[in-house]
């Protein structure tokens, strides 16, 4: 095991929350990197996308994670990240990743704010267009895969704990 853990998946896959859980849980630092976008960016990621593009979003968001050198850290990526394979090797390179799967029916179940959240996904593009194109994109890049539809946030951390840190 690295000295940090990247979480990947989709929107309201649990990421930020259970990546607080865990940090509390293990002693170790948390960074979303969605807050670090808009801390260095000074703006929500929605007005990214729409004073420029998605497209425009996802390399700001390999720039910003690419730039991370830390250890002892959970690291919550925007679910995008995959999308840049230079950030991902970073990730790989200092971190280990785990996919937090949650499937589609609970992740449309969990967002409510799909147009407005920032997501960095073509004009056209529906939720289970872009669902379906980064399962893959999940799968090469993770480690380790938790299946979350029958977890809550809690008993996930938990979970990980358990498995990766047997504590």
């Amino acid at each position: 095991m690295k000295s940090n853990l990247t979480l990947i998946g989709m929107p309201g896959a649990g990421k930020s929350t259970i990546g607080i859980i865990l940090a509390k849980l293990l002693s170790y630092g948390f960074i979303d990197t969605d807050i670090l976008i808009q801390i260095n960016e000074k703006k929500p990621l929605q007005r990214i996308i729409d004073e420029s593009d998605y497209r425009n979003l996802r390399k700001i968001e390999e720039r910003e994670i690419i730039k991370i050198n830390l250890t002892n850290h959970i690291i919550a990526t925007g679910g995008s990240a995959v999308y840049s394979e230079k950030a991902m090797t970073h990730m790989q390179k200092i971190s280990s990743i785990l996919f937090l799967r949650v499937g589609y029916e609970e992740i449309n179940r969990r967002i409510h704010n799909f147009e407005s959240r920032g997501i960095a996904k073509a004009k056209n593009q529906t939720f289970r267009e872009l669902y379906d194109e980064r399962q893959v994109l999940y799968n090469k890049y993770a480690e380790m895969t938790i299946d979350c539809d029958d977890l809550d946030q809690e008993e996930t951390a938990q979970f990980i704990v358990q498995k990766i840190f047997d504590k």
